[in-house]
């Protein structure tokens, strides 16, 4: 085993439009890709705001900006709303599994459909084989995927990384043609309930900007805490 004495390095990225605030540009801190990150390092930094995409570990670092809060809940302390215990009672016909991060044709056959649905043309359009291996299957870090099945028929897949304290939620997608379901709120709930069944403490969800509607439905998990000044908080809402 190489022993790493330096710390990573950090790059500074070139300012870029936000992809969520119009019309500020944005710039992202990122450790250097050649440093090899283990689960023990990533565990450090998802504490501190960091997440992972692909084999890149980063932070929203922008100059005049900090809008961009990393949220997770407690799972603890989680309890559904009326409305989440109603989306796990149209769900209980549904199968779900823990298996290792690996590529499968049905998992990529179904990403192609969600995005055909949802991000056609965009940053999150990765219709190449190639490109979903690098951003869903390919980690340096521990990480799961969470099958969601309909009488063995895969409807929605969820990739999360596994630090020391609890579980990152990295990207959902779902069969498009069962809204109804709410698959993406399930697909949270479901990674509730593994964390407390694992015995941990937290659903790390990302980053949330307040009052982007791309991200509210991260708010509606309650109570939930944000890392803010260097802390984490709980956030009032």
């Amino acid at each position: 085993m190489t022993i790493q004495s330096e710390p990573p390095k950090l790059y500074l990225s070139a300012p870029h439009p936000c992809p969520y605030i119009e019309p500020e540009t944005a710039s992202t801190v990122m450790l250097d890709p050649n440093y090899h990150i283990d689960n023990a390092l990533f565990s450090i930094l998802i504490k501190a705001g960091f997440r992972r995409s692909g084999d890149t570990i980063y932070r929203p670092h922008c100059r005049n900006c900090e809008a961009c809060v990393s949220v997770r809940i407690p799972a603890r302390e989680f309890r559904p709303s009326r409305s989440q215990l109603r989306t796990m009672k149209r769900n209980t016909d549904l199968t779900t599994s823990l298996v290792p991060a690996s590529f499968k044709d049905e998992h990529f056959d179904l990403y192609c459909r969600y995005q055909r649905w949802r991000h056609t043309g965009d940053i999150m359009d990765h219709s190449d084989p190639d490109r979903y291996r690098e951003f869903m299957v390919d980690s340096s870090v521990e990480t799961v995927f969470i099958e969601f099945r309909l009488q063995g028929e895969l409807v929605g897949l969820s990739v999360c990384d596994l630090p020391e304290d609890g579980m990152s939620a990295v990207y959902t997608f779902f069969d498009p043609m069962q809204p109804r379901r709410s698959l993406g709120t399930y697909a949270i709930l479901k990674q509730v309930e593994y964390v407390r069944e694992m015995e941990l403490d937290w659903l790390y969800l990302g980053y949330w900007i307040d009052g982007c509607k791309k991200m509210s439905y991260k708010t509606q998990f309650r109570p939930i805490f944000g890392f803010v000044k260097k802390e984490w908080r709980l956030l009032s809402l």
